[in-house]
Formats: C-alpha cells, sequence, structure tokens
C-alpha cells in the first residue's frame, strides 16, 4: 500500500475538488466509462463532493455487464455438458441468462469453475486430457493480452482439449457509438487508465476532432479521479479539442507494443453486439481463422440462440448514461444481487452493483 495511501489522501483530494469548483463557469457533464471507476466514484463519495454543477453519468465499462445476453445462454449450453469443465471469473456466474446462470448449471452437476487467469484453465487442460476445457473470455482491451496468452500457450503444448468462448469488446467504437446518438448527454469523457496501459490513447484524439469532446486518460484511486476531472473541466472550460493523460504513471501514448501485436496475432475485429445497447460495428475482436481450433463456439457447435431481456431493466440505458441506477423502478425491490434482473446489478464493475452496496438511492 506503500503507493497507494497518496492517491486517497482526503485533503490532496478535497484540493483538486477546491480547483475543480473555482475552475468551472458554468455546468458540465462528463461520463467516466469504466465500470472500475464507478464503484470508485460511489465508494468514496466523490459524486457527492463534486460540485453539483458537474455530473458524471456512467459508461459502458463494464465487460460482465455488456456481455450480450446470447453469448451467456451459449456459455450456459456450453458449460451442462458432459465430461468438460468450464472455467470463468467469479462475477460471471451470477450474470442472468435468458432463465437461470452459470451457477444455476454447477448446482446441476455443471463442472463450473472459477480461476483467476486463463493460464489456470490451460493447467486443467493439461491436468485433465480425458475432458474439454473452455475458457469465457470476457473483457475490454485489458484482459486481451492474458486471454490471447492462453491460446497460445495450449497451442504451443499440443493441447486439443482447450477452447475459449469469446466475448472481447473494445472502448473507442463504443465511446463513437455513445457520441453518434441523438440523445446523448456527454460534454467530456474520463477514459479508462488500465485499458489505456495496454493500447495507448493514439485511437481517441480522432474522436475528439469528430465530435468535439475532449477527454482525459484517468486513474482508479480518488485522487486519480478527481485529477481527471479536473484537466477535462480545464479543457472544456478553455475550449480545447485534446486528449489529456492524467495517468502517466502507467499510459503511454503508444501503450503496450508487444501486448498489442499479440493481440494482433491472435485477435481480429469484428462487429459485436452489447447487452442492452445492442450491436456496434467493428467493436469486438474474435478468434482469427488460423486459431479457429480454439473457438468454443464452432467446436461445440452452439449456434443461434433466441434470447429476450426482462422489459423491467434499463441496463441499457444506464450503460449509455442516459440513466442512473435508482431511475430504475426494480432497482433494490425486484432487481437485487441476490436476485438481479440484469447484469449491472452483480458484477463488481457494475453501477446498479455500486448503488446498492454503497446506499446511493437518491441523488
Amino acid at each position: 500500500m506503500k503507493y497507494v495511501h497518496e492517491y486517497r489522501d482526503a485533503a490532496l483530494v478535497r484540493g483538486v475538488i477546491d480547483e475543480i469548483r473555482r475552475t468551472m463557469t458554468r455546468p458540465w457533464t462528463l461520463m467516466e466509462i469504466c465500470g472500475g471507476q464507478t464503484h470508485s466514484i460511489v465508494r468514496y463519495g466523490l459524486d457527492q463532493l463534486l460540485p453539483a454543477e458537474l455530473e458524471l453519468v456512467h459508461g459502458p465499462g463494464c465487460p460482465v455487464c455488456v456481455t450480450p445476453l446470447e453469448l451467456i445462454d451459449k456459455a450456459l449450453v456450453i458449460a451442462s455438458r458432459p465430461d468438460l469443465i468450464f472455467c470463468s471469473y467469479g462475477d460471471m456466474l451470477r450474470v442472468p441468462g435468458s432463465g437461470r446462470d452459470l451457477f444455476s448449471v454447477k448446482a446441476a452437476g455443471g463442472d463450473v469453475r472459477v480461476v483467476y487467469s486463463p493460464l489456470d484453465a490451460v493447467t486443467l487442460a493439461q491436468k485433465n486430457p480425458d475432458k474439454q476445457v473452455v475458457f469465457f473470455a470476457i473483457g475490454f482491451e485489458t484482459t486481451a493480452p492474458p486471454n490471447v496468452m492462453s491460446v497460445l500457450q495450449a497451442r504451443s503444448l499440443g493441447l486439443t482439449n482447450y477452447s475459449i468462448l469469446v466475448s472481447h469488446v473494445r472502448v473507442p467504437p463504443a465511446i463513437h457509438a455513445i457520441l453518434s446518438s441523438p440523445t446523448h448527454r456527454v460534454q467530456g469523457f474520463l477514459l479508462a487508465g488500465h485499458v489505456c496501459a495496454v493500447m495507448g490513447y493514439h485511437e481517441y484524439p480522432s474522436l475528439v476532432e469528430q465530435f468535439k469532446v475532449p477527454m482525459a486518460v484517468t486513474g482508479f484511486e480518488p485522487l486519480d479521479i478527481v485529477l481527471g476531472v479536473l484537466e477535462t473541466v480545464k479543457l472544456l472550460e478553455a475550449g480545447r479539442l485534446e486528449v489529456h493523460n492524467a495517468y502517466s504513471r502507467a499510459v503511454t501514448f503508444e501503450g503496450n507494443r508487444a501486448a498489442q501485436r499479440t493481440i494482433r496475432e491472435v485477435f481480429e475485429d469484428c462487429d459485436r453486439k452489447w447487452r442492452g445497447i445492442g450491436a456496434i460495428p467493428m467493436s469486438g475482436w474474435r478468434l482469427r481463422s488460423d486459431f479457429e481450433a480454439y473457438n468454443a463456439e464452432v467446436k461445440f457447435d452452439v449456434g443461434e440462440v433466441t434470447t429476450q431481456e426482462s422489459p423491467l431493466c434499463i441496463a441499457g440505458q444506464i450503460l449509455q448514461g442516459l440513466k442512473k441506477p435508482h431511475e430504475c423502478p426494480a432497482f433494490g425491490s425486484m432487481c437485487t444481487p441476490e436476485h438481479p434482473l440484469g447484469a449491472t446489478m452483480v458484477s463488481s464493475e457494475g453501477a446498479c452493483a455500486a448503488y446498492y452496496r454503497y446506499g446511493r438511492v437518491l441523488q
């Protein structure tokens, strides 16, 4: 914690907030794109400490939340197969499909296991040559490097019983989709620092130029977030269309080129459907044809599935920054972490989960 405490120093945070207050001459609406930032904002009460004229709205940067319902249902079909080990991160197990979740499959006898790395799943495939092992590879650009490395590792080991179910999405196309909507309210963006640590931020200046919306690369601790807010407000107040790096201790303009090369070796761009939002062109990654043997959708021929979201869930509007969780009529009553209607209530990065956990009902 040696290098974390200073980024949670209340006096430093309040000092930056005072500077934000002095800098602002008019109301502004900013969107934090990352669910991890949303949780920090609500957990530390930053949304209540910032000037009332500054509104933070929550974006679609929770990979669990935006994993399409169809893919959840495909995961449930695959995980229910005999002689198969289905591996996933823990917060995916409670995400509801059309009628059940992965916990239900596990309770019914399916071999569903929580892992902490895709390489754990590769190890399981080595130790269980008589079983197929599938890893649920979800995430934004941040988790892509270990996911593709698991495929490369499986290939180098000659494993034929390992595959991944891919649901990778990318941030820049999502921002493009949000800003292309005539109903959006976003005037500035706080960019996800961990995504930019991998990919850099060279993709964002063109979005700033096209949509006339400034952005700041932002970290996750309270001081990181208010510094990102301050830099974005400064850009707005000065009328400057730029991308400012407020997370320079972890992010460079180019990003991690070695990681990017490895991603491109295994993945290629594709259209991707986002849960609650819909299809966004070229917003995802899929396995290249050279790696089709590791594609669980192809290997297990799950095909197309028909799904239907709960009509009570407004997660799509929340993920686009159009509404806050407490504005959902089901929030905290018909929809709770124990009985969720949508993924935003159960994911560790979901906005609804943050509001519920930290008692944020009224704004």
